[in-house]
């Protein structure tokens, strides 16, 4: 256990970082789910909405560094290429 105020404050602080950081995770995952299931389903326009969401939410996860840069750039292709089979 933490024995002083800052070394609590920053299991605070770590805490709550944590909570914010999978609740956008979690987001993402869904965001990508929808947009693989628009594509599988061969629906041109949702699978455009879907893909705009899911690449608009891996840009706001790159802006505070939770997804790495690199994984966003490879998700942000493939979706791209998904779009262009359909």
């Amino acid at each position: 256990m933490a024995n002083s105020k800052s070394a609590l404050k920053n299991i605070r602080k770590n805490k709550a970082r944590y909570i914010r950081n999978r609740a956008v995770t979690s987001r993402l995952k869904t965001l990508e789910k929808h947009f693989i299931s628009a594509v599988e389903d061969k629906n041109k326009e949702d699978a455009a909405k879907a893909g705009s969401l899911f690449i608009s939410a891996l840009e706001k996860a790159n802006k505070t560094n939770i997804v790495h840069k690199n994984k966003i750039s490879r998700k942000k292709s493939r979706c791209a290429e998904l779009l262009s089979t359909l």
